[in-house]
């Protein structure tokens, strides 16, 4: 029964570091959602401008772009290391469980842990670093905004009218 008790005890930090590493994943993945919607945005209004020839507009877009793949790979990095450090506490918890028979398995339980929590730390490391830039590539899209609005606008000239005569009594 000592056992047992024990076991259940050791389980109960590496339950509570799954369910932190799973709500960081979450957190995470979510975040790279959203930057592959708007970089897929950037790409299509890229596109856009290069074939209507608004050359500085393209390169706007594409230095956007740019920022955006950086952040979306420290991101990419983070999660990485979450899942390495998730899947070393469900490990850890399974030889832990073994280690009640062997001891040497719950010392490479402990190890196995050790690590997980450096990967867990890598991976807020690399989400704090991200977070720091991500006010920075916002700035820097307001500075192009002049371009992309020009180029809007024609668009929207053009649609409107379009409208306007499909709107119009024949």
């Amino acid at each position: 029964m000592l056992d047992i008790s024990r076991l259940f005890q050791a389980f109960v930090a590496p339950a509570i570091f799954v369910s932190a590493a799973a709500l960081l994943v979450l957190s995470l993945n979510v975040r790279l959602m959203g930057m592959v919607t708007r970089l897929r945005q950037f790409q299509h209004e890229r596109h856009v401008a290069t074939v209507a020839e608004r050359m500085q507009e393209a390169e706007a877009l594409g230095e956007q772009i740019i920022s955006i793949e950086k952040r979306a790979e420290m991101i990419r990095r983070a999660i990485l290391l979450t899942l390495l450090s998730l899947t070393g506490t469900i490990l850890s918890c399974l030889l832990l469980g073994l280690g009640l028979s062997w001891n040497i398995l719950a010392l490479l339980a402990v190890a196995v842990f050790v690590a997980s929590i450096l990967c867990m730390l890598g991976g807020t490391v690399y989400y704090l670093a991200e977070i720091l830039v991500a006010l920075s590539s916002v700035r820097e899209e307001a500075k192009y905004y002049h371009f992309m609005d020009l180029g809007r606008r024609a668009g929207d000239y053009r649609r409107e009218g379009a409208r306007e005569d499909w709107q119009r009594p024949h």
